[in-house]
């Protein structure tokens, strides 16, 4: 017989769930006492062979306020063709589906060892993966040319379906047109500028003019924008045009005199692919692929000035308060991150240079949207050449190890209350009754969003107990926890 730690670790493995505890307080009151709050960490796309998907919509409860999914710890009454919700105990009758199944002939969903389901639900057309590389020029010839290889390399490593972008930032910023044969044409914005997403939209041309109805004529529907978009096109179109751009690509042409940085613009670039992304593809999956090699030196987002003879910001700057544009440069890139966890897109940043790149006001890019920070020494090097491919690996399946926008969901039984989650996610302000009104993290809320996962990504949440939880102990099998 198995022992507790081995039960409890095999439980782990299952089902990708970890608490803090592995046993329940009692009562409210010793819950207080606990020095390490009630919690749990969850990995959503924990890798698990074993699992088989189903191909079918899980079954609900039929309250409204519940819609808890049929688990192996709900009662069943096989002859009646009911089952009792373990969250709210709503009695609920089988879909017609269900009508053959009996205590030899259960579902997956029943099945002890199916405590965690994968459902594969088809709704909606298919988005098309999406990859906006947005590049510093600012590099050395041997950086940058090594930077374009791994590029290239990337581009063959794309289904040929893959939506692809390209932006490349120096003094200026170049937007490059994708759909242009024989000629390369691009949009130049000057690196100084802050500008906000309508003026970006309306400089790329990709505002839509308001549709005029004409008599006689019914309104056709809109189309597609990720269709129509001349920066953002598929991979089996643009493949050798854009493998020739990117080894086309040149250092940045404005000369750098001595005792000078480079002049970078990267908030403004992060903040144009932002802006670009919520023109086209609003509420849709995709990536922002930063590579730099150095820090913003100029416009929003700059860290530190282009004078060498001024320190990049130290520890004992920013513990004094003495670092100059700490604030206003992290709350430029707090404004991007926000901006494009809404809508869903993932910010990825890939810094290799000997000195310091600005990462720390940066770091909430990637921190909110579930993107990656990959630090180097150079783009010259096996660790980041190697890194960057494990991006693009396939499971065994031949799908991509990546998940966008997904809506993460937890319910509770009237024993417990949810506080809040640490995590790359942001809150949807769903409310319902089981909401925590101590708030740890980001509270206030049952359902949260997450742009970007991988079978690595782990999410923290923590609860409150609110009630004694006497029926919980007496029925100890029944730990009730749900994640959508």
């Amino acid at each position: 017989m198995a022992t507790y730690l081995e039960f409890i670790q095999q439980n782990e493995e299952r089902d990708g769930v970890r608490f803090s505890w592995n046993v329940w307080p009692s009562s409210r009151l010793e819950a207080t006492r606990m020095v390490v709050p009630l919690g749990c960490l969850f990995t959503p796309l924990k890798e698990r062979p074993d699992l088989p998907p189903v191909q079918y919509e899980p079954v609900l409860c039929t309250r409204p306020t519940c819609k808890a999914v049929l688990n192996p710890l709900c009662q069943v009454d096989y002859r009646a063709k009911l089952w009792a919700c373990n969250f709210c105990f709503q009695r609920n009758q089988f879909p017609p589906t269900y009508a053959g199944i009996s205590e030899v002939n259960q579902p997956a969903e029943l099945m002890p060892q199916f405590s965690t389901i994968e459902y594969i639900v088809q709704r909606g057309p298919q988005t098309p993966l999406i990859f906006l590389y947005v590049v510093d020029t600012c590099l050395e010839e041997e950086d940058l040319q090594a930077l374009k290889e791994s590029l290239q390399m990337s581009l063959s490593l794309l289904p040929p379906d893959a939506l692809v972008g390209l932006i490349t930032f120096g003094r200026m910023v170049q937007v490059h047109e994708l759909n242009c044969d024989g000629i390369s044409k691009s949009y130049v914005f000057r690196g100084t500028k802050d500008l906000t997403a309508k003026q970006i939209q309306d400089m790329l041309g990709l505002s839509r003019p308001a549709a005029q109805a004409q008599p006689g004529r019914p309104q056709q529907p809109q189309e597609q924008p990720f269709l129509s978009s001349r920066f953002l096109q598929p991979v089996h179109k643009i493949d050798m045009n854009l493998t020739d751009l990117l080894g086309e690509l040149q250092r940045d042409p404005w000369p750098v005199p001595q005792g000078k940085r480079p002049l970078r613009s990267t908030g403004v670039a992060l903040s144009i692919a932002v802006g670009l992304l919520e023109g086209t593809l609003p509420n849709t999956g995709a990536r922002i692929m930063l590579f730099t090699g150095g820090p913003p030196t100029q416009g929003p987002g700059m860290v530190v000035g282009d004078e060498l003879k001024t320190p990049i910001r130290s520890w004992h700057d920013i513990e004094k308060d003495n670092a100059r544009f700490m604030k206003k440069a992290t709350k430029h890139y707090e404004g991007l991150a926000n901006r494009a966890a809404t809508n869903g897109h993932c910010i990825d940043i890939y810094a290799c240079a000997l000195d310091q790149t600005g990462l720390l006001e940066m770091k909430c890019c990637s921190n909110l949207t579930g993107g990656q920070i990959v630090i180097g020494d150079s783009f010259n090097t096996s660790l980041f050449k190697q890194t960057f491919q494990r991006v693009f690996s396939k499971d065994l399946n031949g799908a991509f190890k990546m998940a966008f926008g997904a809506n993460l969901e937890v319910k509770t039984s009237r024993e417990l209350k949810i506080s809040g989650a640490i995590g790359p996610c942001i809150s949807l302000n769903v409310k319902s009754p089981c909401i925590s009104e101590n708030e740890l993290g980001v509270g206030g809320t049952c359902q949260w969003k997450i742009c970007s996962l991988d079978p690595s990504t782990t999410l923290a949440m923590y609860f409150e107990v609110v009630n004694q939880v006497q029926r919980l102990l007496q029925l100890c099998s029944h730990t009730k926890y749900s994640f959508l």
